[in-house]
């Protein structure tokens, strides 16, 4: 039985815990990251950092290293790579599959106002609010011409360049439990939210605390994506990896 090598776009959670599950003999696991985060998490095997040169720099390392199956776990709005990924896998006849968790679904006591573009999110945003901005930091220019609101920036690592917003506070920290995120939306004086839905179970609490606190949230609904093979967990992604390969006689 030859090696057989999988590559895993990752960037999520689920993709730490599938490069982890994945491990096995006779099996060459690496992981790509975008290389956003300074302090990526630990991720067991093969690890390479940065772009590929668009899809068709993608679909050459496909080539060049013998890559038997290529598995799209990247943020679901990530759109760029998980695009070129299928580009690349249908020029390289490696097979695809796209993990993606599900969305959030609203519930009863949510006050969603549901939007497509972060223009219609800066929009839709009441003069004089307190809004915490749980985006990535280059989600932040659409908000820039707001000069009747404060914002709350949540990020991680703290941004390379000053942010283009009139009036802000920056907090670097990850999100918490139920807990601690209605904490903070109390002691910041949140009365917005602006978020994507972004769904699984790591930035959740946030959407829970302010369904509790009856904070309305401005959700920036998932882009349309081409339809591809797609599965919504690292246990179901684990089952046709181990089906393709026996298929495969790898």
């Amino acid at each position: 039985m030859s090696e057989s090598t999988i590559l895993i776009l990752g960037g999520t959670a689920e993709a730490i815990k599938l490069a982890s599950q994945l491990q096995a003999p006779g099996r060459r696991v690496i992981s790509s990251l975008a290389g956003r985060t300074l302090a990526p998490a630990k991720i067991v095997g093969e690890m390479r950092v940065g772009g590929f040169g668009g899809s068709r720099g993608l679909a050459e390392y496909l080539k060049n290293e013998n890559v038997t199956l290529l598995v799209d776990a990247t943020h679901p709005f990530a759109t760029q790579i998980s695009d070129n990924a299928i580009f690349a896998a249908t020029d390289s006849k490696v097979t695809f599959v796209r993990l993606e968790r599900p969305a959030w679904r609203e519930k009863p006591g949510d006050k969603w106002t549901l939007v497509d573009t972060l223009e219609q999110a800066a929009e839709a945003i009441p003069p004089k609010a307190r809004v915490l901005l749980a985006l990535g930091k280059q989600h932040i220019a659409a908000f820039s011409k707001r000069n009747s609101v404060h914002f709350v920036v949540r990020m991680i690592d703290p941004p390379e360049t000053p942010l283009d917003l009139v009036d802000f506070e920056l907090e670097l920290s990850k999100p918490g439990s139920v807990e601690s995120e209605t904490s903070f939306l109390t002691i910041k004086r949140i009365t917005h939210i602006v978020c994507r839905n972004s769904g699984g179970e790591a930035s959740y609490a946030k959407i829970k605390a302010a369904r509790d606190l009856g904070i309305p949230v401005i959700m920036i609904e998932r882009p349309r994506r081409p339809q591809v093979y797609t599965l919504p967990d690292v246990e179901s992604v684990i089952g046709f990896v181990g089906k393709t390969l026996n298929s495969l006689g790898t």
